[in-house]
């Protein structure tokens, strides 16, 4: 999924705000479910982050356009571990700097610069009962046509 950086998405420095980067992951994998069709829910029984593991490599910038990878690293029955990536794939404040005045130069310069990386414990519960329950079929399936 492709992310472009807006002015909401950064802090004063110009740059985006840590805590985005976690909300780029979360709305890829919301992504992979409207792709078919589906909710990331199904009635009463939900999705719920039960531990994360962030590493920031990099930054992103007003402009730039990122893109979110996610892969399954273990599916189980109640729960998974998915890795999210998060790649600069224009960077927007390169290209601002070569551009030449009056020409047709790109406006972004082509990157693939991994900068952030993540591994998310995600637990599958009964949000009513608050217990752990069974991943659909449906939904494991959406996850391992990532693998």
């Amino acid at each position: 999924m492709q992310i472009r950086i807006y002015y909401e998405d950064t802090d004063c420095g110009g740059i985006v705000y840590h805590t985005n980067y976690i909300k780029f992951c979360e709305r890829a994998r919301s992504e992979l479910f409207f792709a078919q069709g589906k909710l990331p829910h199904n009635g009463t029984c939900g999705f719920v982050v039960s531990s994360l593991e962030a590493q920031f490599l990099g930054s992103a910038r007003l402009g730039d356009l990122l893109e979110v990878h996610t892969k399954p690293a273990k599916i189980g029955k109640v729960q998974m571990i998915l890795i999210q990536e998060i790649f600069k794939i224009q960077d927007a404040q390169s290209a601002q700097n070569t551009a030449q005045p009056h020409t047709n130069a790109p406006t972004h310069a082509h990157t693939n610069d991994k900068i952030f990386s993540a591994t998310f414990k995600m637990g599958y519960i009964d949000v009513a009962q608050q217990k752990p329950t069974p991943i659909p079929r449906e939904f494991l399936d959406i996850f391992r046509t990532q693998i």
